[in-house]
């Protein structure tokens, strides 16, 4: 064997290797993304079911919503800690569909058409906020989840699954 051909032969062992470990290395970070999407999927299903978020979304479906900033500072500090947290939960769930990072269809089939209601019951305190306070950023991705979840119902009704289990036994 010459000298050529041992140089040739590790070249290509060395390439081989570098394509090798690209591979296995590309399929490691799609792994671990899938991953960590999936805990941040399971866990954002938890914070659906604790006993807090109950009790904001009860306080939310039995409350009649302020109109205006001024009229949230009139409520009592529990009821206005409520509505923020609730606002600021709807904005996080907002950001996280946006950008990609759990899917909107975990939305759809939790809360579903509850982000558009509850979005409607904001809107006016909202938009009187924006207003004075000159942020017009305040709940954006709030009201942009409500939106897309109305529009995305309207287009495409989805069946609920009790009825498409039926049709798949």
């Amino acid at each position: 064997m010459t000298t050529d051909f041992i140089t040739l032969i590790t070249d290509i062992a060395l390439t081989l290797s570098f394509v090798i470990a690209l591979v296995f290395g590309i399929a490691q970070v799609k792994a671990a993304a899938r991953d960590r999407r999936e805990r941040l999927t399971l866990e954002t299903l938890r914070a659906f079911q604790t006993r807090e978020f109950a009790q904001l979304l009860q306080y939310i479906n039995s409350k009649k919503m302020p109109v205006s900033q001024k009229e949230m500072m009139g409520l009592p500090a529990e009821e206005q800690v409520n509505m923020i947290q609730f606002g600021q939960e709807m904005e996080s769930l907002g950001i996280l569909v946006a950008e990609k990072i759990i899917n909107i269809d975990i939305v759809d089939k939790t809360l579903g058409s509850f982000v558009t209601t509850s979005w409607e019951k904001y809107k006016p305190m909202f938009e009187d906020v924006r207003e004075k306070s000159n942020d017009p950023f305040l709940g954006e991705y709030f009201q942009w989840l409500a939106e897309y979840i109305d529009d995305r119902m309207k287009q495409n009704p989805r069946k609920p699954f009790h009825l498409k289990a039926q049709q798949i036994s």
